[in-house]
């Protein structure tokens, strides 16, 4: 409880982050108008935003996922926990209840600076960036794929056992596909231009 509190204090008293106040200034106004909103709550809202990592060579090095754990925690600034299969699968040397990821779940101001880091750091430095896929889950919510987690800049290189991808997983109140892509597009994700 101290801990939380802790964190809590560290942000200064009024602190906004910058996307959150994007969000109630101009996302929403743009939104209202583009699907003709009658109030403001109909406008979707970013709820949550989750980061997986799985790790398959876990059932060989089990070091690889306190690795993943520890670089998770590193990129969110928020202690990422260890996650468990649900059932055997021989085929993979899998046990049930074995560790085989980390994960780690957002809201609030931490998943604003999360998004703004992701949007104007991270992303433009993969190589060859064209732009991220289009297609959402027809539910509202948009999940990305990274295929190395060494573009966040919180990741040391030179300290990297191996080279490990990871899903972020964008959860909206929209109920349109339509909506959701319309509200991540303005809080600025670089979206493919034809797909």
């Amino acid at each position: 409880m101290a801990k939380k509190a802790a964190e809590q204090s560290a942000l200064p008293t009024g602190y906004v982050a910058t996307l959150k106040n994007t969000y109630k200034t101009q996302i929403v106004d743009k939104l209202m108008k583009e699907f003709n909103y009658t109030t403001v709550m109909q406008c979707p809202k970013l709820t949550k935003i989750t980061l997986n990592m799985g790790v398959g060579d876990a059932t060989q090095d089990k070091k690889l996922v306190d690795d993943a754990q520890q670089q998770l925690s590193a990129i969110t600034g928020q202690k990422a926990v260890i996650t468990a299969s649900k059932k055997d699968i021989s085929n993979f040397k899998l046990r049930k209840g074995q560790s085989i990821g980390a994960k780690v779940t957002l809201r609030g101001t931490k998943m604003y600076e999360f998004l703004e880091r992701l949007i104007r750091i991270s992303l433009p430095r993969i190589r060859d960036f064209g732009g991220i896929s289009t297609k959402l889950d027809g539910k509202g919510n948009y999940t990305l794929g990274i295929k190395e987690q060494i573009i966040f800049p919180e990741i040391d290189i030179e300290k990297i056992a191996k080279i490990m991808g990871l899903e972020i997983t964008f959860v909206t109140t929209a109920n349109t596909d339509a909506e959701a892509y319309a509200l991540l597009r303005e809080f600025g994700l670089p979206f493919k231009k034809n797909n």
